[in-house]
């Protein structure tokens, strides 16, 4: 192997524990914010996990307000509407409390609050973000109710252009969150088919970032620990969903996964975001649906990583061959996805054989395809969404 030259960078301060929502207040102290603007998930709004959030931090002399105006999958709209009430208030931070859509609304609110560009003009391509006034970036407070997206430790956000219905990853340093508060506790509630979507997220950030072909050694082990707690605890997380044992590891997995992913990501990403910007369906079950038939079509450039993964998570020996190392992952990911109960086609999520060539379109220039170990087409993609609608994994050898 060569050794190539790299830039390595890892993540924000996390409070980890069962009831550190308890130490919001302190958070928001810490990082000088004292009216913040409190991004919530609409179906989370009313619950008592957020009310005795906002009471705490009421108690602390912390003047919140809450926006919940926004939807699965993320919009501009969306977007706006927070940046004009932010504005408003005159607040001085976000706090972004909920799924992956609370998260990256808040984050991205946070970006453009001082900004007088356009947010497609910080798209994740080259250095567009270098064009962001960064001192007009407001401090982050990110906490998860989900196990899955890993947003509150990563430095990018998926926002869906109201105007052409395209998902786009808008990226800036300064939006990595300046404190991530992840407590078990609040992912409880989370009914299980959502803790199976959001978990399959996890695993496959943990698998492209380890598959991605650049250098970054750092990211490839702590890939492989996620993908060992996603192994030994999502089938428990979505059984009991009061195991905070395992609702803990898997918050672990998640941000894990969300750290190893600034290696890269891959076909399983560009392929899910077009499917998720024109059908609306949940990111993260996509992720689970055409996990095993990318594995299968990259076989070809991934057989000695998937030997180590393998051996890691307990699947093989070590001494396997890579087809066979590729075939014991797949096989293992097939056996997960009817435990949890995650679709096995595209078709089940709807989606169309006439949307095929806008879907292949879309993959092949969305940020994530450039680091897909298998270089992507039109051509391949297509032939690969044949194989994700028909039930079809492909044979490895």
């Amino acid at each position: 192997m060569i050794i190539a030259n790299a830039n390595w960078s890892y993540p924000t301060k996390v409070w980890f524990g069962p009831g550190r929502i308890s130490d919001l207040a302190t958070a928001c102290k810490e990082i000088g914010m004292s009216r913040p603007f409190f991004v919530v998930d609409p179906g989370l709004t009313n619950l008592p996990m957020v009310v005795s959030a906002l009471a705490l931090l009421e108690a602390a002399g912390i003047k919140a307000s809450v926006f919940d105006a926004l939807q699965g999958n993320p919009t501009s709209i969306n977007l706006t509407d927070g940046v004009v009430a932010y504005r408003q208030g005159e607040h001085d931070g976000v706090i972004a409390f909920g799924g992956g859509s609370a998260l990256d609304v808040g984050k991205t609110v946070a970006l453009m609050i001082g900004q007088s560009r356009s947010v497609w003009d910080f798209e994740d391509i080259g250095d567009n973000w270098r064009r962001a006034s960064t001192e007009a970036i407001a401090p982050i407070i990110a906490i998860p109710t989900t196990a899955g997206t890993g947003s509150e430790v990563g430095r990018a956000t998926v926002i869906t252009d109201a105007d052409n219905h395209v998902k786009k990853i808008i990226f800036h340093p300064a939006m990595m969150p300046r404190i991530a508060i992840l407590d078990p506790e609040l992912t409880v509630g989370l009914p299980p088919l959502l803790t199976a979507g959001t978990g399959m997220d996890a695993l496959s950030h943990a698998i492209e970032a380890f598959c991605a072909p650049s250098y970054h050694p750092m990211a490839d082990a702590i890939a492989m620990e996620s993908a060992r707690l996603v192994k030994d605890y999502l089938p428990r997380a979505v059984r009991a969903g009061d195991d905070i044992e395992a609702r803990g590891q898997m918050l672990t997995a998640a941000a894990m996964a969300a750290t190893a992913f600034q290696k890269g990501l891959g076909a399983v990403h560009s392929v899910s975001h077009p499917i998720g910007a024109i059908y609306g369906v949940h990111h993260g079950l996509t992720n689970g649906v055409v996990m095993p038939y990318v594995i299968a079509f990259n076989a070809p450039a991934i057989g000695e990583k998937m030997q180590r993964l393998a051996a890691y998570v307990g699947l093989t020996n070590g001494k396997s061959s890579g087809g066979s190392a590729v075939r014991a992952i797949n096989d293992w990911i097939l056996e997960l996805r009817s435990e949890i109960g995650i679709p096995a086609t595209i078709a089940d999520l709807g989606v169309e054989q006439d949307k095929f060539s806008d879907i292949a379109r879309l993959a092949v220039i969305d940020p994530t395809a450039g680091t897909n170990p298998v270089p992507l087409t039109v051509e391949n993609v297509q032939e690969l969404l044949g194989e994700m609608h028909s039930g079809t994994v492909r044979q490895v050898a």
